[in-house]
């Protein structure tokens, strides 16, 4: 009985120091540096910061100075692939965050948690597929958060187009609203193609990823994911919270095949900078922001 006391005691302690573990992680913000050689031989190398998943509540000031920081990367453009909020009083919060970058020349879309705010979940129901969103979910007031970013003349790429200049380049990029809750359209061709074409989605599900790629584009963007959120070191995600593969849960990768395919495009899924606040704990999974240095190919 001794035994097995101790064996129980062992237990709940390993348990503890995991949860404690997963909540300081869940504040270790990072920064990943990555180089894509996807421009055109000779062409000058576009810096791409890459934010996504903040989940932004009234009260975490630690977030709001990491993301502000992000301004010293000198990026060339901003993308942010959705799920800014997480709670309904929250847009100034992100205003404030990102006011350094939105003078920078910026693309966006949403994610659910732009439109509605989280609840309480059963973790062990993301083993059965994607989560679902009930219909007791808060409305979140998206289009005070739309204006903050189309007033500092971001462009909205809700299943929509846009071109933009970029370090003196012209960019043409396609995007569309999240298909996790079934928004997604993909908008009809216009005849555009800059020097450099982007695909900007927030939930990277294969309808959505090959819509892109179809599209031509040169390098998706898209989170969602959070890398997993709770990983285990040396195996990695278990879950995607889509039907996207785990080898591709977070980083650099290539959609549909292996890099170097013809028929391939380079995909970055950011593991997202925040959590649900009901669930706000991150193991072997950093909370992250990406700066993509785009190169040339060789």
């Amino acid at each position: 009985m001794s035994r097995l006391l101790g064996v129980a005691v062992g237990v709940a302690a390993a348990g503890v120091a995991c949860v404690g573990w997963g909540v300081a992680e869940a504040h270790a913000f990072t920064t990943r540096r990555v180089a894509v050689p996807v421009l055109e031989p000779g062409a000058t190398p576009i810096r791409v910061l890459h934010v996504s998943d903040l989940h932004f509540t009234t009260s975490q000031r630690d977030k709001v100075a990491w993301a502000s920081s992000l301004a010293k990367e000198a990026p060339d453009l901003v993308v942010v692939t959705g799920d800014n909020l997480g709670h309904p009083d929250a847009v100034p919060t992100v205003a404030e965050a990102l006011a350094p970058l939105l003078g920078l020349p910026g693309l966006f879309v949403f994610g659910s948690n732009d439109y509605v705010g989280p609840r309480p979940v059963n973790p062990f129901a993301y083993f059965g597929g994607p989560s679902r969103i009930h219909a007791d979910r808060t409305p979140l007031p998206t289009e005070d958060l739309r204006a903050v970013f189309v007033d500092a003349g971001w462009k909205d790429l809700n299943n929509a187009r846009a071109v933009i200049t970029v370090a003196g380049v012209e960019v043409t990029a396609v995007g569309m609203d999240d298909p996790h809750i079934g928004r997604d359209a993909m908008p009809a061709p216009d005849g555009d193609r800059g020097a450099l074409h982007l695909g900007v989605v927030h939930a990277p599900y294969a309808r959505a990823l090959q819509a892109l790629t179809d599209d031509d584009a040169d390098i998706m963007f898209a989170g969602h994911t959070h890398g997993g959120q709770v990983c285990v070191p040396g195996f990695g995600a278990l879950v995607t919270n889509c039907d996207l593969d785990r080898r591709r849960v977070k980083g650099l990768s290539s959609w549909p095949g292996a890099l170097g395919d013809p028929e391939s495009t380079w995909l970055h899924v950011s593991a997202g900078a925040g959590t649900s606040p009901y669930a706000p704990v991150r193991f072997a999974c950093r909370p992250e922001a990406t700066v993509l240095t785009l190169v040339a190919k060789a």
